[in-house]
């Protein structure tokens, strides 16, 4: 890797070691408009055209003669990915360069816990920091749409609402560190099959109320400094460079004063790019060295084609001046940023953070007969069965793939927790995928197991009879059509034939809890004959420990679903209204990987909870839903008023105890329902959420303000958000069905 300039190149020192007074461009006491103001009179044009491109796979140049560095992007957003060679994707060979796994973001946003975002944002982005990286490829924020998305993994779940309100701490975390979070992908990535050529169809309601809220705060209230574009058309434009999406409403609507940033290989067109919102281009297919160029950057599509539509009077440089003054805030803001921090790598206090953002997110879904916690004082077998069990989880996935210092398995995790009080044995159950590497890194595990799937299912039901508790861990994994980048799942259920494991373990052992590794829905045709299970999500380096402090009762659970878990997948409106991944005709009359499909959104605004709600539909697990090792009583809620005004607020109160005799943490949750509206409306919609902790017997009131915002939606039809006058209702519950108490109110 070329070493990183300093701010202040070595020439022009030269040139100013004796000046009366620094350039402004250069004086960070200065403000930062100024300080791009002043650079941008000083540039050529090439070297306008040189900082709004890569030089490289993962930065880009910077301005040598004025002491401008280059800019460092690394992929995240769970852990700062292993340096590759300049040019190519092959792994660099560096020594240093392992790294904190965090849990997926489907684990923090099942934390329900801002504070766990703060604590999420802030560790990863000194790792950033120390690494010398300028830009964190993430966080991810599109909203789960289907579980069959194999990138779910990487968001925030299905609701606006939580997404919105988890990303902001993140990304205040991260920019503390003077490194830039670049949020993704945006707009409306919701699945990777033909994500180059999908063409996404909806109305403006469902773009304005589900698909772009938490961007929006991301924007607005986060203040991030970059947003990535996604690979898919909108309006039959590519999202890397589209006017709607980046100059109406990103850039207009929203005021973003950061950069936009294409995908790696999502920009198009070099005229697009000019006019519809790009600012920063990487990764794309192009082939400068067969053009007898000395690499293949010179030749992006806001390169050497851009510079020449300038040099023929085509374009004036007002685009590029705009896209040059964010490129230098945002190097302002990142590189030559002195006050940033030093950032640190691997440290013990990262270690503390990943496993207990882990802990926190770990969903107990199912505990009949209070079988979990595992009584260690009364146990003396603990058989654990499944490849989950033992397989590396921080390999693989895609982007997100990391090179980690350590990552501690379920299995080890379970052993060190038990220690010698009780004898833990293994068998392997089924064997999946026993591959163990991604774009070169290597886990360094042998997973191979030439054992026939019966003699394994033999061996596991023989170790589960001797044993007093039995723990499956199965699930997905990383691999290819599973929980992974550029590739959807097939099917809802779970492969490699866990399911009949899964059922003949229940009728070895009463005692049996399934922990499922997954950051995605699945289904669970054996869930009546289990008493357990735990959403153990992909938890990172700390993976083990926390899923085994959760086990014994060390940890108390307190996360609930970010999304929901359906019985079948016509219980969801993407599946059962035909558009997903995209027209099925289309798709069948496609005869090459460049065809356009389109995919509608038929079910609009009615998403997860929305949908099952709007159809009265049972899920196998409700968004919202977590169980816990005591007990919550909720009081009858209140209003403090029973009317409001425009341009008033209402403020609603209920009081939690824990009726329990352990202490824990409980996430209350607030939907406001509007009783008649002139369009439709969901049933109700999260519009507040409060984790509280509380000891044996301690009571709290928890409350929640909420002004017209929270009652408003978008009318598409004038374009505009609308706040209707009318009769609304307050739900106070613990998950999307789990309904404690309702408020009337009403809007004057």
């Amino acid at each position: 890797m070329k070493i990183k300039q300093i701010v202040l190149g070595l020439s022009f020192i030269a040139t100013t070691a004796f000046a009366q007074e620094v350039p402004v461009y250069l004086n960070d006491k200065k403000p930062i408009e100024e300080r791009v103001e002043d650079a941008l009179k000083r540039m050529t044009t090439k070297e306008k055209v040189q900082i709004i491109h890569a030089q490289s796979k993962f930065s880009s140049a910077g301005v040598p003669r004025l002491g401008i560095p280059e800019l460092w992007t690394t992929d995240g957003p769970h852990g700062i990915r292993p340096e590759v060679l300049w040019d190519e994707w092959d792994q660099a060979g560096w020594t240093n360069d392992s790294c904190m796994a965090f849990p997926a973001l489907t684990c923090l946003a099942a934390t329900w816990s801002e504070d766990m975002s703060l604590l999420y944002g802030k560790s990863i982005g000194e790792e950033a920091r120390y690494r010398e990286k300028d830009i964190l490829l993430g966080p991810g924020v599109n909203i789960y749409r289907s579980p069959l998305n194999g990138r779910n993994f990487e968001y925030m779940g299905e609701d606006p609402f939580l997404a919105a309100r988890m990303v902001v701490p993140y990304i205040k975390g991260v920019q503390q560190n003077g490194v830039a979070t670049c949020v993704k992908h945006y707009a409306l990535n919701n699945h990777e099959t033909n994500r180059h050529t999908t063409n996404v169809i909806l109305d403006d309601r469902a773009l304005y109320e589900i698909y772009l809220p938490a961007f929006k705060a991301a924007v607005c209230e986060g203040k991030t400094w970059s947003i990535m574009g996604s690979y898919n058309l909108y309006k039959n434009e590519h999202a890397c460079h589209n006017q709607y999406l980046l100059n109406d409403i990103l850039k207009g609507e929203w005021k973003f004063d950061g950069a936009v940033v294409s995908d790696w290989g999502g920009t198009h067109d070099t005229r697009q790019a000019i006019t519809n919102g790009l600012d920063l281009e990487f990764g794309s297919w192009t082939d400068g060295l067969a053009r007898g160029a000395s690499n293949a950057y010179d030749y992006y599509y806001l390169a050497m084609p851009y510079l020449k539509l300038i040099e023929s009077g085509e374009f004036s440089t007002k685009e590029l001046d705009d896209k040059v003054r964010r490129v230098l805030r945002l190097g302002f803001r990142t590189a030559m940023n002195k006050e940033k921090p030093m950032g640190s790598l691997n440290s013990p206090e990262h270690n503390l953070a990943g496993r207990k953002i882990a802990e926190e997110g770990i969903v107990l879904l199912q505990n009949k007969g209070g079988v979990l916690p595992i009584d260690l004082d009364r146990t003396q077998k603990i058989a654990v069965i499944g490849e989950n069990a033992i397989k590396m989880m921080t390999v693989g996935g895609g982007s997100s793939s990391l090179k980690v210092r350590h990552e501690t398995s379920p299995l080890d995790g379970i052993r060190e927790k038990v220690g010698t009080k009780a004898e833990v044995v293994y068998a392997r159950g089924y064997v999946g995928d026993p591959s163990g590497d991604y774009n070169g890194v290597v886990t360094g595990q042998d997973l191979n197991d030439n054992r026939t799937f019966d003699e394994l299912l033999a061996e596991a039901v023989e170790v589960a009879k001797s044993a007093d508790y039995v723990i499956f861990v199965g699930g997905l994994n990383k691999s290819a059509h599973q929980d992974c980048e550029d590739s959807d799942r097939h099917e809802l259920g779970l492969p490699y034939n866990q399911d009949r494991v899964i059922s003949e373990l229940a009728k070895a052992n009463k005692n049996l809890i399934v922990v499922n590794i997954s950051g995605n829905a699945v289904a669970m045709p054996w869930a009546g004959e289990v008493p357990a299970i735990v959403q153990g999500w992909y938890l990172g380096s700390e993976a083990g420990n926390a899923l085994a402090a959760i086990l014994v009762g060390e940890a108390n659970p307190s996360g609930k679903l970010p999304f929901t878990f359906p019985a079948k997948l016509d219980d969801l409106g993407a599946h059962k209204l035909g558009e997903f991944p995209g027209n099925k005709e289309e798709m069948a009359k496609s005869t090459s990987r460049n065809d356009t499909i389109n995919a509608t959104y038929k079910e609009s605004i009615f998403v997860g909870y929305r949908w099952t709600d709007k159809n009265k539909i049972k899920p196998l697990f409700p968004f919202g839903h977590g169980l816990s090792y005591t007990t919550f009583e909720y009081g009858k809620p209140n209003a403090d008023k029973k009317a409001m005004s425009i341009d008033e607020t209402v403020t609603f109160s209920v009081t939690i105890q824990n009726t329990g005799d352990r202490e824990g943490q409980e996430i209350v949750q607030l939907y406001i329902s509007d009783k008649k509206s002139f369009l439709p409306r969901p049933v109700k919609e999260l519009k507040g959420f409060r984790k509280i902790k509380l000891a044996p017997g301690e009571k709290k009131e928890v409350s929640f303000t909420i002004d017209k915002e929270a009652l408003s939606f978008y009318d598409d039809t004038k374009g505009e958000w609308v706040t209707e006058p009318g009769k609304f209702e307050a739900v106070i519950a613990a998950s999307a069905t789990d309904i404690r108490g309702t408020v009337p109110f009403e809007l004057k």
